[in-house]
């Protein structure tokens, strides 16, 4: 076949200019559920259209790449949403997206290198001080990007709103990122539908950000509300996030007086936050195991109006953590001395059943690897044996992940996690959608909680190593926000991408639940099955996240005649 002068012209022409774009300077919107490593290409989008409902979070990214020369002293600035309404100030947050170097990949295959997890803000969240997200330098051939927070505010007009990301550098670069928000006629509540006992262990704090496992009540106290703070803005409660005496597991309770003083607000839901009027969905027992001492918090508890989110965590995993025995034996206790607080224990059904702990235990948390499995006696989806259990008095069903998502030893392989699909995770080196997911399977599970075991495990190294049970991340979700490491004056909690991530799968929780409440529940499952016909088959497409999640938008708002149903809510959906 022989190639004429005027199609090699064309073809020359087509590689020389797609040469010089990529020789040159990049900025493009991204979806929040991409990971921007340093070897990604440009992205085509110099726009993004968004929805939302008024009182939910809204993320999205700003990708940049250095082109041949590199940028050097990048800002970034988004001065308001206008619209029917101004969305500005406090609603409106940046960050610089910071890499943690891999040595060890969480699963096979995982790539070694750099992932993206730690956020640095423009303006913390905690105390609104000056933070050094600005200015920062895109390396020559690498790609680095921004995180964006948007909160619609629970009064804001529904309407289109738009915005723009303005990217500058040095030597007068200039670039934009368009942003397109259509606020629909929807309010998602500021307390999470989907409870959540995600525990965090003081010491830790304290490590992090002394060098010590111990510090003072003037330290301590402060550090762990900014924490507490930040949880309930990522629609989390830190269930287990309370001063312990030194050196024990127990905590330290000088008096009630105090412990309300430093502690109620968060349980009563009138702390002032960005989400209003958001308190705990959990709170842990942690006082010592004798009958007094649980009448006590049981008590308390009723008295303060926090009983029905009070539990006492009577066992992990047995017979690993603990013995079946034992844990016969605690929640005997805790039956005796406060029979109103709900007992919880991370086990199955089958293994309840075996070992007579049914009538002793309220709320069953069960990994996802046994409520939707591929092992015997898990294979399949098991919902239909939670059924007599759940109908017994004041029983809940919960779901948690572990490092069985990825292998918690070494060479442990799950060969489900492979491409274009794998278990709900945590981990850093996985897919975006990981971390999304295991709401969209409780609410097919019918669960109505959700416990992770630790979030600050290595917070005093997160910036540099957090590989821990075979993988990274396993057990932290926050940054130490130290003035040595992100400037500023205040030592404040930061969050990670995969904090963000968690709050977006409980938000589309949200808009499950909201369809299903409006009369047409068949459809929510419709939607979630499509998405993750298995807990095992997560997709690692964040775009099918975000038009599943539109669907049950449209969905709700035909089912309440709400207005704005328009071409900004497209999808392919179920009928």
């Amino acid at each position: 076949m022989r190639t004429s002068p005027r199609h090699l012209f064309w073809v020359v022409l087509l590689f020389s200019t797609a040469a010089v774009a990529q020789s040159r300077p990049s900025v493009w919107g991204e979806i929040a559920t991409t990971k921007i490593r340093p070897d990604a290409e440009p992205g085509p989008h110099a726009a993004l259209r968004l929805v939302a409902a008024r009182n939910e979070f809204v993320s999205f990214q700003v990708g940049l790449h250095g082109g041949e020369a590199g940028l050097t002293g990048v800002r970034a600035r988004l001065t308001a949403l206008e619209g029917p309404s101004r969305i500005a100030g406090g609603n409106i947050t940046l960050y610089q997206e910071t890499f943690l170097d891999i040595t060890q990949p969480s699963t096979p295959d995982s790539e070694p290198g750099r992932w993206p997890d730690g956020l640095i803000p423009d303006v913390d969240e905690s105390v609104g001080e000056k933070r050094q997200a600005f200015p920062f330098n895109v390396p020559a051939s690498e790609a680095r990007a921004i995180w964006v927070d948007v909160l619609v505010p629970m009064d804001a007009p529904p309407g289109r709103y738009k915005g723009t990301v303005q990217v500058t550098a040095n030597d007068g670069y200039r670039s934009k990122v368009e942003v397109h928000l259509t606020v629909v006629d929807a309010l998602m509540p500021s307390t999470a539908s989907l409870r959540t006992a995600f525990l965090l262990w003081p010491p830790h704090v304290c490590r992090a950000y002394t060098g010590a496992p111990e510090c003072s009540e003037q330290t301590q106290v402060p550090l762990l509300q900014m924490f507490h703070r930040m949880a309930l803005e990522h629609r989390i409660s830190l269930a287990s996030a309370f001063p312990r005496l030194p050196g024990q597991a127990t905590w330290s309770l000088p008096d009630w007086e105090t412990f309300v003083a430093n502690w109620g607000a968060f349980l009563d839901g009138t702390i002032p936050l960005r989400l209003p009027g958001a308190r705990m969905t959990s709170w842990q027992y942690l006082g010592p195991a004798t009958i007094e001492s649980l009448a006590e918090f049981q008590e308390e508890a009723r008295r303060r109006g926090w009983l029905s989110r009070a539990f006492d965590y009577v066992g992990d995993e047995p017979p690993y953590g603990i013995s079946f025995e034992e844990v016969e034996q605690r929640a005997t206790l805790s039956r005796q001395g406060a029979p109103e607080v709900s007992t919880l224990l991370t086990s199955t059904i089958t293994d309840m059943e075996a070992h007579n702990l049914v009538g002793l235990i309220d709320s069953s948390v069960v990994l996802v690897n046994y409520m939707d499995g591929t092992q015997p006696p898990y294979v399949g989806h098991q919902m239909e044996r939670y059924a007599d259990f759940l109908s017994l008095p004041n029983r809940e069903l919960w779901l948690y992940q572990s490092c069985m998502s990825h292998g918690c030893v070494a060479n442990e392989y799950a060969p489900e996690n492979q491409p274009g699909q794998g278990w709900p995770s945590y981990m850093i080196d996985r897919p975006a959608t990981k971390a999304r997911a295991l709401e969209w399977v409780s609410f097919l599970a019918g669960a109505t909680g959700e416990l992770y075991y630790q979030t600050v495990g290595l917070l005093s190294t997160a910036w540099t190593n957090q590989f821990r049970f075979n993988g990274n991340g396993d057990g932290t979700l926050f940054y130490p926000g130290t003035p040595s490491s992100i400037g500023g004056t205040t030592a404040v909690p930061l969050p990670s991408i995969r904090l963000k991530l968690i709050r977006l799968g409980i938000q589309d929780y949200e808009w499950l639940k909201a369809v299903s409440d409006a009369g047409d529940p068949e459809f929510a499952r419709r939607v979630a099955r499509g998405l993750l016909p298995t807990a095992w088959r997560v997709p690692d497409d964040g775009a099918a996240f975000d038009e599943a999640r539109l669907c049950l938008i449209r969905r709700y708002l035909q089912l309440t005649g709400a207005r704005h149903i328009n071409a900004d809510l497209s999808a392919r959906c179920p009928r």
